[in-house]
């Protein structure tokens, strides 16, 4: 019962957001398709006119007459049906995109934890594959469906009109034929559902797969990739087996019953005439009307299935649309269109899964302007700490404060706008060197863009370049080597001009020369902004207003690299074994 309810409230959403915005296009297809299926219904009745009138009678004037009202309404059949397709057709793939686009905002402005938890090649398929169905609901599937009823019900008047025993004959096959389908759709929407989940984690693999194609190569892994592909293209051909099955069934039930019907017509309209109690005539326009009323059931087995998978793709669009977005936190009210950029850590702890922190009480102040270096063996929590200052995660108790404010009450939008990244992934979109860099500003003139790629020494290495910083990079700016990435994600911070900045091991795909390069840059960088740095290097913090050492996502020492140095702690240790290699 509460699946039925679920169902139908489901409908009556997709009614009121769907179909109803779209009721003018829609009514004017269901016009056309009533004058399509009305200027059909023409023939059969010519037929029988032909038959007992016009050739019995011999009159040449009744026959031009009755050939020029087939034609006229052949001509209006075929500009209504080229309408119908320019109308309904384009607006389904228009709301197609404007799904799409809905759904790409919606995912993109999700919270990171979601993302982590996600693949990216699912998502791209829920953006791009589960909104296609639609085309069903407002294309000419639902409207071809409407008319596909219309058009049997007035088959079934003229029908009784010309003989109410052959039709009640006929009657009880079609009934048959639907109480079969009906059954047939409940059980294939779970299928298609289920097709939905495979279909994107085929995909997810896929574009994992094409993504780390160098390491999938540099170990010899392809053999094993191909099989793990196969085994989820098969779970793929499997779940389309059955919904091919069960649709097959129903057209097979639907040719089985309609063609039992037709013969049974045979035989009581063969033995009617006979008896003289239906002309011919009336026979051939049965027939034709028989064949007008069952063609759009039929049909609908297949229009049935299209809706079907239409409203499993959209019963997954909803549930991501109801995931809540990172804006929706109703604390989150606070504009801070300026802040000094004081930020403090009040016992915060924080865990990716219950029961399993990895952030325990931190606490610290890191006043506006400062550097603040996050030291610790990989896995200590550091990065989760950075994610935190940079409201990419949120704590789970304790308090960050934001000049007072807590960071939880101010709204992400005006945050973020004064906060730059310069990652451990340093991410690069497929374009120029200058797309990358004009990325956070793209309205930035060229004066700042020629700043920032001076101060990063970015320069050093696009003057070898033909195309200089219009040099295309390649997906992920595959075509640049580590320090030339991270030399532009570093320009890309700089331009961006933040209050806030965290520099998550931005030094470690540097070589040494490099690596001396930028240390001047971020030090031009940090100036006057409360900078959160993560580095294995221990070289590049040297010259942090404060040091925190992690050890378990805990701060286990604190101070400057000489008073750390002096208490021949955990930091000593590490600074010594790095200086030993």
């Amino acid at each position: 019962m509460k699946k039925q309810q679920e169902k139908r409230v489901s409908i009556q959403k997709v009614f009121a957001t769907i179909v109803w915005p779209r009721r003018k296009q829609l009514l004017l297809g269901l016009g056309l398709i009533i004058i399509s299926r009305l200027s059909g219904l023409v023939l059969p009745g010519a037929s029988k006119y032909l038959i007992d009138d016009v050739i019995p009678s011999s009159d040449l004037n009744l026959l031009k007459w009755l050939i020029l009202a087939v034609v006229a309404a052949i001509v209006i059949q075929s500009v209504t049906s080229y309408a119908l397709t320019q109308i309904l057709s384009v607006e389904a793939q228009n709301l197609i995109a404007k799904l799409r686009s809905q759904v790409q905002s919606h995912i993109i402005r999700l919270p990171i934890r979601f993302f982590d938890n996600t693949k990216t090649g699912e998502l791209v398929s829920r953006i791009m594959s589960d909104v296609e169905g639609v085309r069903n609901l407002v294309g000419t599937g639902f409207a071809q469906m409407i008319g596909g009823v219309l058009t049997a019900v007035v088959s079934l008047i003229l029908l009784i009109s010309i003989s109410p025993l052959m039709t009640l004959y006929v009657l009880v096959p079609v009934a048959v034929f639907g109480l079969v389908s009906l059954k047939a759709f409940g059980k294939i929407r779970p299928i298609f559902r289920e097709r939905g989940k495979i279909n994107a984690q085929v995909t997810g693999r896929l574009t994992e797969t094409l993504g780390g194609i160098r390491v999938i190569k540099g170990f010899n892994a392809e053999a094993q990739e191909i099989k793990t592909f196969e085994k989820g293209v098969d779970q793929l051909f499997q779940n389309v087996k059955a919904s091919l099955t069960a649709t097959s069934f129903v057209t097979s039930a639907g040719t089985l019953l309609l063609g039992l019907a037709s013969a049974g017509i045979m035989g009581i309209g063969g033995w009617m005439i006979m008896e003289g109690k239906m002309t011919f005539g009336d026979f051939l326009a049965f027939t034709l009307y028989l064949g007008f009323m069952i063609a759009p059931i039929v049909q609908m087995s297949n229009i049935g299935s299209q809706l079907t998978e239409a409203f499993a793709g959209l019963d997954r669009t909803e549930e991501i649309m109801n995931a809540p977005l990172e804006s929706d936190d109703k604390k989150r009210t606070l504009n801070l269109h300026e802040f000094r950029g004081d930020i403090r850590f009040d016992r915060v702890s924080f865990a990716y899964e219950e029961g399993k922190e990895v952030v325990h009480e931190v606490s610290f102040d890191a006043p506006a302007g400062s550097v603040t270096a996050l030291v610790g063996t990989s896995g200590s929590g550091k990065t989760t700490i950075a994610g935190l200052a940079a409201s990419f995660l949120t704590p789970d108790s304790g308090k960050i404060s934001l000049d007072g404010h807590d960071l939880n009450e101010i709204t992400l939008e005006s945050y973020r706008s004064r906060l730059g990244v310069v990652l451990q992934d340093d991410f690069l979109f497929e374009g120029t060197i200058r797309e990358n860099i004009l990325f956070p500003r793209p309205d930035a003139t060229e004066e700042q863009l020629f700043a920032a790629v001076k101060a990063a020494h970015v320069g050093e290495f696009t003057d070898r370049f033909e195309e200089g910083l219009d040099t295309l990079i390649g997906e992920r700016g595959v075509k640049l080597s580590g320090g030339q990435r991270q030399r532009i994600a570093i320009a890309r911070a700089i331009l961006a001009d933040p209050k806030i900045l965290i520099l998550d091991e931005a030094t470690s795909n540097l070589d040494t020369e490099s690596e001396t390069l930028i240390q001047a840059s971020l030090k031009e960088l940090m100036k006057g902004r409360t900078t959160f740095v993560i580095a294995h290097r221990l070289s590049t913090i040297r010259q942090a207003d404060q040091i925190l050492v992690i050890e378990q996502g805990r701060i286990v020492e604190r101070g400057k690299h000489e008073e750390l140095i002096a208490l021949q702690g955990r930091y000593f240790q590490l600074y010594t074994y790095q200086a030993r290699i």
